[in-house]
């Protein structure tokens, strides 16, 4: 009998048993994969070549800018694709090496070398809403003396308190200090994902006020609309995988065991957030002609 009284038919039992057992083979499938060496091999070496080619492509690109205004230093631009080349590229070797890695004593060491890539990741991208704050600022004729002193601080300080949290570990790995140190980096891709929301949304808004005929202002309003999008929900998406991270064993990003999960975090976060961006940032700064320097009167 059902729970309102009527008989179950033959074919409703039937249907709730070939339900199970799809659940139950689902769930098979994931755990032989998660389980077999010759799959993690095969998922952390992929996740490794991904890396390997968008390291590849930021170091094109920079290369290409020192060529097309080799007069300039390191400007913004440059040090962004940069960091992006020296991200993806640790990235690349520690999952060439993961096995290698998960070995390493103390345990800290792991820990340090899959967390110090996610600071730089962090460190790259508020660079792009350190950009936006200096564009929007001076449009509106507001000093920006004070953003990049900000930019710093704010690097000093999240760097010093993850290397802190790192010491501590090393002297008395207690569990709690660990969930603290997942869940402060929670926090910090929470306040890039917001800072993304409020520079790139304000970028967004005052050039939709630019008038429609510029071809240069459609351009740009799309690419800092798709970049703002993007950047967002890239580090909207790791604040609350940390959170996850940090409680529940079953998601724990730093072992073996979940491949799966591993290539699925980091192909959302890392790998196609900066695939996107490079591609969308493509283009090179204008050359420096003699007939472009006009002398400010």
């Amino acid at each position: 009998m059902g729970n309102d009284g009527m008989p179950v038919t033959a074919a409703e039992v039937a249907t709730v048993a070939v339900a199970a057992v799809e659940l139950t083979d689902a769930s098979s499938w994931w755990n032989d994969i998660n389980e077999s060496s010759a799959w993690q091999d095969r998922i952390f070496y992929t996740l490794a070549v991904l890396y390997g080619i968008v390291a590849a492509v930021a170091l094109v690109q920079l290369v290409r800018i020192q060529l097309r205004v080799p007069e300039y230093g390191w400007t913004t631009q440059k040090v962004f694709h940069f960091l992006n080349f020296l991200v993806n590229g640790v990235r690349c070797f520690v999952f060439i090496f993961f096995r290698n890695v998960q070995r390493l004593k103390p345990e800290i060491v792991q820990h340090i070398l899959l967390d110090l890539p996610s600071l730089a990741f962090f460190t790259t991208y508020a660079l792009l809403i350190l950009f936006w704050a200096e564009i929007y600022y001076q449009a509106r004729a507001v000093s920006t003396d004070g953003l990049k002193p900000s930019f710093y601080t704010i690097n000093v300080v999240v760097y010093a308190v993850q290397i802190t949290l790192w010491l501590i570990l090393w002297w008395k790995p207690i569990s709690v200090l660990l969930i603290l140190s997942k869940m402060f980096f929670a926090g910090v891709s929470l306040f890039a994902a917001l800072g993304f929301l409020l520079y790139g949304g304000r970028l967004f808004l005052m050039l939709q006020r630019f008038p429609v005929e510029s071809k240069g202002r459609r351009k740009k309003l799309q690419e800092v609309g798709y970049v703002t999008t993007i950047c967002f929900l890239c580090f909207l998406v790791r604040s609350i995988m940390m959170c996850f991270n940090a409680f529940d064993k079953n998601a724990d990003l730093d072992v073996l065991d979940h491949p799966i999960l591993n290539f699925i975090y980091y192909l959302l976060v890392e790998i196609l957030p900066s695939a996107l961006v490079l591609f969308i940032l493509r283009k090179l700064p204008p050359k420096r002609g003699i007939t472009q320097y006009h002398p400010i009167r």
